[in-house]
Formats: C-alpha cells, structure tokens, sequence
C-alpha cells in the first residue's frame, strides 16, 4: 500500500472513530463508572470485534479483486459514494443537548447486567458484543474497505495493514473519549459544539477521499 492511500486510510478511520456512537458512548460510561484503565479493556473489546469484521470484508473484496476484477473496480466506485454520502450524514447528524443523559444510561437501571465473572473480562465482551452486534459495522468496512486495496499488492499483506491501521486509530479515538469523558460529555450536550465537531469530522473523510484518488492517479 503506497503511504499517500494509507495516510487517507488513517484520516478516514481517525474521523470516523472520533464521532460519537454506541462504542464511544461505551468508553465514556466506563471510564465514568470504573476509570480509564477498565474503559481502554472495552476499546479492546471493540477493536477485537473490528479485526473480525474486517477480515470478513477485506476477504471476501481480495476474493473478488482476484477472480472478477471488473466487478470489483465498480465496486471501488461504489465505495467512494458510500463515503462521500457518509461525510454528508456525519455533517448533518442530529445532535443531542441531553449527551451527557445518554452516557450516563448506558449502564442505567435499564441496561443489562454484566456478566458475573469478572469486570475487566465483562467489559471486554461488552465491547466485543457491541460491535458485532452493530450492522453498521458491516456496511462501513465492506464499503470503504474496497477504496483502498490496490490490485498490484497482496492481498494478505494490505489486509494486515488495514487491521493494525484502523486498530491503533481506533484505539487513539476510544482513549481520547475514556480520558476526557465527563468534559466530553458535557460538550457534546453543547449543539453548536457537537455541529462545529460533526462538520469537521465530514471535512476530513471527504478530503481522506480526495487525496485517496489524487495518489492513486499520480502513482500511475
């Protein structure tokens, strides 16, 4: 993977990581409820889940780059819509004056208990149960996944790159959010702050893809 496709890669995954959803909602509850130490084992857990979803994705796109490599050019098409109509969501977004409610109901009275054999280990399964669960997931990897391998390359070794880069961006994202929780709580239930951070974040996945097609060109 050429390092300019693979800085958009860490742009793209580093936006997408940094705006709020069920798994930082998690990491700011626990790092609220049981410290940042405990709140990093849930981000675990998501990345564990992410290394899964990934290798579904990024598998079955190698399989096809291979065998139908028509299909999968428009399929690369395809995938820079998808994010270009997800830097549109992400600008627009709801946003909440009650975020830091919706943190603190993450392990309400109505959540559903953990698991009696441990803490650290009842953490990390949640996070890993929440991002298997998350059919977002699955529509966010096989969609960008694609944009970024490039047919002259292994296949393996770009699935590898691609596992470590959106596990350490992720990682980076999840202990912003566990070591500033409650002030990030407090400024996300803030509208103006919350649509300023949203656009900003929309900013960057558009210009990761603008700079995706500018390298891709210039390398041929």
């Amino acid at each position: 993977m050429e390092f300019e496709l693979w800085v958009s890669l860490v742009i793209l995954f580093a936006a997408g990581g940094l705006t709020p959803g069920p798994a930082v909602m998690l990491i700011m509850a626990s790092a609220l409820r049981y410290g940042f130490t405990m709140a990093m084992i849930a981000a675990l857990g998501i990345c564990a889940a992410n290394v899964i979803w990934i290798t579904l994705a990024a598998s079955g796109a190698g399989l096809m780059l291979q065998q139908l490599p028509i299909v999968f050019n428009a399929l690369k098409i395809a995938g820079i819509c998808f994010i270009l109509w997800l830097t549109w969501k992400t600008a627009t977004q709801p946003v909440s004056t009650h975020f830091e409610e919706d943190v603190s109901k993450v392990f309400g009275k109505n959540a559903k208990k953990p698991p009696k054999y441990g803490r650290a280990v009842s953490l990390f399964f949640r996070g890993l149960g929440l991002q298997i669960s998350n059919p977002n997931a699955l529509v966010w990897f096989g969609g960008l996944l694609p944009t970024f391998f490039v047919s002259e390359q292994s296949i393996i070794f770009q699935i590898c790159v691609m596992i470590a880069t959106v596990t350490v961006t992720e990682l980076f994202g999840l202990s912003l959010y566990a070591g500033a929780a409650r002030l990030l709580a407090r400024k996300f239930s803030d509208p103006v702050f919350a649509r300023i951070f949203y656009v900003c974040a929309a900013l960057l996945m558009a210009g990761s893809v603008v700079w995706a097609l500018v390298s891709q060109q210039l390398s041929h």
